[in-house]
């Protein structure tokens, strides 16, 4: 569920509560975390609405101004339902701290060594994570598209997958590029050593 900056500022501070999106079927349920540029978004509940049922205090907690602006917002499926999702900020993104760790102990290397096989083993591109990991560290915030080229991977598909990286603590991602985090700095450092 892809939330815009503007309503996580809101979410964060504590203005904005709900979302609404137009599904087939929810895309989210309750209790779920989602991992935002702000933090841990958690999904508080979510239940189905009908138009005529969305409030102005609905609309106001949403980050609206009108119920013409909030359903212009939405998909335009008629045969979708309305799903109208409570959220509340829950935490800072895990991800930094693990991210700022460069004390990377033998059985963490280990650990994220046998993670990057794993990624490389499933992945229809074969060897892909260390020469993503290279070409991001010579290449600090360079855009996507450029990145792509540089790799021979698929835009689309290495931004998916430079999120998987970004998961282990590995990248930073930034409004235009990537680069290596503190650990991904070490990580590498140690990686080329081996070889």
């Amino acid at each position: 569920m892809l939330i815009k900056a503007i309503h996580l500022q809101g979410i964060k501070s504590g203005t904005i509560k709900l979302a609404f999106r137009r599904w087939e079927k929810p895309a989210v349920k309750a209790g779920t975390l989602l991992k935002t540029f702000i933090g841990l978004v958690k999904v508080v509940r979510i239940s189905t609405v009908k138009e005529s049922q969305i409030s102005k205090k609905d609309i106001q907690d949403a980050g609206f101004e009108n119920k013409e602006q909030l359903l212009k917002s939405l998909r335009q499926n008629d045969n979708s339902n309305i799903y109208k999702i409570e959220l509340r900020y829950h935490a800072e993104d895990p991800r930094i701290e693990l991210r700022e760790n460069t004390a990377l102990t033998e059985s963490a290397f280990a650990d994220l060594k046998e993670k990057l096989v794993r990624l490389d083993k499933y992945s229809k591109q074969g060897l892909w994570t260390k020469k993503v990991l290279l070409a991001i560290k010579g290449n600090p915030k360079l855009r996507a598209v450029d990145l792509a080229k540089l790799t021979g991977f698929e835009k689309q598909w290495l931004k998916l997958n430079i999120r998987k990286l970004k998961n282990l603590g590995l990248t930073i991602s930034h409004d235009v590029g990537y680069e290596l985090s503190p650990l991904g700095g070490t990580f590498v450092k140690r990686l080329t050593r081996e070889k």
